[in-house]
């Protein structure tokens, strides 16, 4: 679940009041401070299972890749940061972004191969929001990893059920394709990745 703090804030303001060594998660939604939610254990376990997945691929490609613990997306001309679950960056485009050196910030497609959203109770962000805008930034392949099936019916269908929503850019715009059960993970970043939904909707369950 999310909490707004109304104060309406520009991007450099929200950066200037960013607590330094919180514990607490926040972003900036069209200049409303956003609190995040403590995640559940859940949550937790599912984001680890993904970075130790994903940390091990990139590494066996000898990619220029790694996974900032604390970092923001700015999209371009808009007062908003966000900080995704998992934030796959391209060091070797770092060096292009003026943001990043004082406030960890990117806002090009070329230093962000992909983006993962665990979905909680603040899925329309997830779905509605973070969607549009990293459509609008050109990332080009964002996962919304469903594992309650909590989102509208509009975006798993109706039964609900946990879902995986990978969107890919394709001339300009997302397309999305869904995996739920048994199906293999088909993604532009790792595509030699062997993964099954069951196996990252599984990462959360206590053995």
């Amino acid at each position: 679940m999310t909490q707004a703090l109304t104060k309406q804030l520009t991007f450099d303001e929200f950066i200037a009041w960013y607590p330094e060594n919180s514990q607490q998660r926040y972003e900036l939604h069209n200049g409303v401070i956003v609190e995040i939610a403590p995640p559940t254990g859940e949550h937790e376990q599912i984001v680890g299972f993904l970075v130790g997945e994903i940390v091990t691929e990139y590494k066996r490609l000898k990619l220029p890749f790694f996974i900032p613990k604390t970092a923001f997306i700015k999209p371009n001309e808009s007062e908003a940061a966000y900080s995704p679950d998992v934030l796959l960056l391209n060091n070797s485009n770092l060096v292009n972004e003026p943001l990043w050196k004082k406030e960890s910030t990117v806002s090009q497609a070329a230093s962000i191969p992909l983006v993962i959203e665990v979905v909680s109770t603040n899925w329309r962000d997830d779905y509605f929001t973070k969607a549009g805008k990293y459509e609008e930034v050109g990332i080009p392949e964002y996962w919304i990893v469903d594992y309650l099936g909590l989102g509208g019916r509009r975006f798993i269908g109706n039964p609900k059920q946990p879902t995986i929503s990978i969107y890919q850019l394709i001339e300009g715009e997302y397309q999305v394709r869904q995996f739920r059960e048994s199906d293999r993970i088909q993604s532009l970043a790792f595509p030699e990745l062997n993964l099954t939904a069951e196996q990252i909707f599984q990462a959360g369950e206590v053995a």
